[in-house]
C-alpha cells in the first residue's frame, strides 16, 4: 500500500465546522494540512510536494487576501501542483457540500503515490 497522497488546504483563518475540509478529505483517502495564508510558503517549505492544494475563498471581500492568493496560484502552477479555488463567489457554498471526490479526483488521479 502506498502513502497517502497530501493536499495543502489554505485558508483564511476561520474555523468554522461548516467550512473543514480535513475529515472530508481523510474520507477520501488524503492526508491534509491546513495552513493560513500566511503560513502557506513556510508550510510549503517543509512539507513533501502535495498532490493539490484546496484555496478556500474568505466569506467575506479581502483585497489582501486576494493578492496573496492570486500569487500563490502563480507559484504553484510553475511548480506543476494544481490549485483547486473552494467557497469561491460562483459556487453554492452556504452549508451545501463540495463534491471533493470529483474536483479533486480530476487533478490527481494521474499522481503516482509517493
Amino acid at each position: 500500500m502506498g502513502a497517502l497522497q497530501q493536499v495543502l488546504v489554505v485558508g483564511d483563518g476561520v474555523r468554522a465546522v461548516d467550512r473543514s475540509l480535513s475529515g472530508e478529505l481523510a474520507s477520501l483517502g488524503y492526508a491534509s494540512v491546513t495552513a493560513s495564508m500566511e503560513a502557506a510558503d513556510d508550510v510549503l517549505a517543509v512539507i513533501a510536494r502535495p498532490a493539490a492544494v484546496l484555496l478556500q475563498a474568505p466569506t467575506r471581500r479581502d483585497p489582501g487576501y486576494a493578492r496573496r492568493a492570486a500569487r500563490l496560484r502563480g507559484h504553484l502552477r510553475d511548480r506543476g501542483i494544481p490549485v483547486i479555488l473552494i467557497g469561491d463567489s460562483g459556487e453554492a457554498r452556504a452549508g451545501g457540500p463540495v463534491d471533493l471526490a470529483t474536483r479533486l479526483g480530476a487533478y490527481v488521479a494521474a499522481q503516482p503515490d509517493l
